[in-house]
């Protein structure tokens, strides 16, 4: 564990066995304060000795995204691909994407969720949830993370979306049809009748 003067941070290393061609493998963290360090080292050697790849902790939630968006939306709508993709690039990236995947928390995700609701309808946000989620997913699949942060995160409620064509706006109604002035009575179908009436005077 050392002190570097140039990133004003602890910096520490650990060594996690060896590549295919013999050359020791080390892992290097960084933290504000010496007992951050110590504890993102003592990560990397429980994901070491629980057999997930650490030379994949520098992957991005950009990265991520777009590996999800290359190999991870199956036989979707091509619709739903492009609509998916704007609102990830859009939306996710931009705030999310410099992150590590293995740094990402629950209060990351709350915070960027919330920030959306103050800009976006309900169903936008739930549908950004969603592509998180399913990010997530196809990481932690792959041994990228070990959990799905996005599990434990309910979305907020957004701001209102705009009406529907078919909801009528309150206090409009259909004006009814005037009523005849004059109107033959069901019995009149049966007397003759005297010849032309008018309904007027």
């Amino acid at each position: 564990m050392s002190w570097s003067e140039s990133r004003q941070r602890w910096i520490g290393r650990v060594s996690v066995g060896f590549t295919a061609m013999g050359k020791r493998r080390v892992v290097t963290v960084s933290g504000r304060t010496k007992t951050e360090a110590k504890a993102k080292l003592r990560e990397v050697m429980r994901d070491h000795q629980d057999g997930l790849p650490t030379e994949r902790r520098h992957l991005t939630v950009a990265e991520a995204v777009e590996d999800w968006l290359g190999h991870g939306m199956g036989l979707q709508d091509p619709s739903t691909v492009v609509n998916r993709t704007i609102l990830a690039r859009t939306h996710l990236v931009p705030v999310l994407g410099r992150r590590r995947l293995v740094e990402l928390t629950v209060h990351d995700v709350d915070a960027w969720l919330a920030d959306r609701a103050t800009m976006l309808s309900t169903d936008t946000v739930h549908r950004l949830h969603g592509i998180l989620r399913a990010v997530l997913r196809r990481a932690q699949a792959h041994d990228h993370v070990k959990r799905n942060v996005a599990l434990l995160v309910d979305p907020p409620r957004g701001t209102a979306g705009r009406p529907s064509k078919r909801t009528r706006r309150p206090g409009c109604w259909r004006r009814p049809r005037p009523m005849r002035r004059c109107a033959r009575t069901w019995w009149s179908r049966f007397s003759p009748a005297p010849g032309p009436r008018s309904c007027g005077p």
